[in-house]
């Protein structure tokens, strides 16, 4: 094992760095009865032929098998039809609009279920299809009907195979990348941990393949400004997704209680080797229990907005106590009454999310105020909390801090 030398890790307490694998696996990964594996458009098609890496997916539904002989429920969260969709109707390289991604999907979808119908057969194993949408998990009822579903299936012995549903989704309902597609998942699930097969076996402090001081990080225990500074931007051609992604799936994950590994797919039995300790890096998820409407609202919803508050507030939200309007400093983004929105610390920490009581417009308005001014500034009687306490979700490391 050896440190990491970049100025970023060193500023860090909270990942180490390293650069081969154990040999035996974490406790986390052996603990895990509910595990949701993220797999890759990269991964799945060959760029160049377009044709589906069959092989390569034979050995993971192998690793699935052996995963699921074990005792363990797996979840699979797949990218690829859009990938093979455009092979096969012959679309032209390069990126592809709103209805010819529809167009691909619509055919690519066909041909991924089959492939992981025939390769779960092999084993014994029954596949099944789940398509969703961002708006399954955005509104609650949906959610839970998508959870429950899920956990029928597991319930039934069958692997869920989860895309989101390109062929339908807009763009201003589309999640846009797997990763935090997956992460949203794990966390309506429940899952004990998730896996990330990646072209790269972790986050680096610095691009690996432009610095030679670049240094995988082993263990994460915070997502710190530092660790988010380490995250590149950009994915392949198939693949939308970068390690900002991860990052994001990270947060929501760990916010759910799920641990998340980052771990190369550019083997074959990816999974078996996670069992073997090989290198990756892991998100460690706070111990404390995740109540199911917190769950949803730090990982199901897309934040419309940014609150920061002052010290008492903070104070007060990590004691139990409801966000009033008196202790926020600003607010920003655009949001409505119901709205989630992030909650930063005045030095930029994200604290937690919640539903807000109020618009933008309205809460501009009675920021830095106390409640009984409410009335007399909006003109109406609101509630005197900007963010009820049962309408919180706080960020459970924050919390430990």
């Amino acid at each position: 094992m050896t440190d990491a030398t970049s100025n970023a890790a060193d500023k860090s307490t909270v990942a180490t760095a390293l650069d081969t694998g154990t040999g035996a696996a974490r406790s986390e990964w052996a603990a895990a009865t509910r595990i949701v594996v993220k797999i890759g458009s990269a991964l799945l098609v060959d760029r160049t032929t377009g044709i589906l890496k069959t092989d390569w997916l034979s050995s993971l539904m192998d690793d699935v098998a052996a995963l699921a002989k074990a005792g363990k429920e797996i979840v699979l969260v797949s990218s690829g039809a859009i990938a093979l969709g455009r092979h096969t109707l012959k679309l032209p390289k390069g990126p592809l609009d709103l209805e010819q991604s529809q167009a691909a999907a619509a055919v690519g979808q066909i041909s991924l279920a089959h492939a992981y119908q025939d390769f779960a057969r092999r084993h014994g194993l029954i596949a099944a299809q789940i398509l969703v949408t961002l708006g399954d998990t955005e509104e609650r009822r949906r959610y839970l009907n998508a959870r429950h579903t899920i956990d029928r299936l597991l319930a039934l012995k069958a692997i869920p195979v989860v895309n989101e549903n390109d062929t339908v989704a807009t763009t201003e309902i589309r999640y846009g990348d797997n990763d935090r597609l997956s992460a949203r998942v794990a966390s309506m699930v429940s899952a004990d941990c998730l896996v990330l097969l990646s072209d790269i076996d972790g986050l680096y402090t610095a691009p690996p393949g432009s610095d030679t001081q670049a240094r995988r990080l082993d263990l994460v225990t915070e997502i710190t400004p530092e660790i988010e500074a380490m995250a590149g931007d950009a994915g392949t051609e198939l693949s939308k997704g970068g390690m900002k992604t991860k990052i994001e799936a990270g947060k929501i994950a760990r916010a759910a209680g799920c641990d998340m590994v980052i771990a190369s797919g550019k083997v074959m039995h990816p999974l078996q080797a996670i069992n073997d300790g090989c290198p990756a890096t892991w998100f460690i998820a706070p111990s404390d229990p995740v109540t199911a409407k917190q769950r949803w609202i730090s990982g199901q919803l897309e934040p419309k907005g940014i609150v920061v508050i002052d010290e008492g507030a903070e104070q007060a939200m990590l004691s139990g106590k409801s966000l009033l309007p008196a202790g926020v400093r600003s607010v920003s983004g655009t949001f409505d009454r119901g709205d989630v929105v992030i909650i930063r610390t005045a030095t930029g920490h994200e604290i937690g999310r919640g539903l807000i009581a109020y618009a933008k417009t309205d809460a501009e308005r009675i920021i830095g105020k106390k409640s009984r001014e409410i009335a007399d500034i909006l003109g109406f009687s609101g509630r005197p909390e900007l963010i009820h306490r049962d309408d919180l979700a706080i960020n459970r490391a924050h919390k430990g801090a």
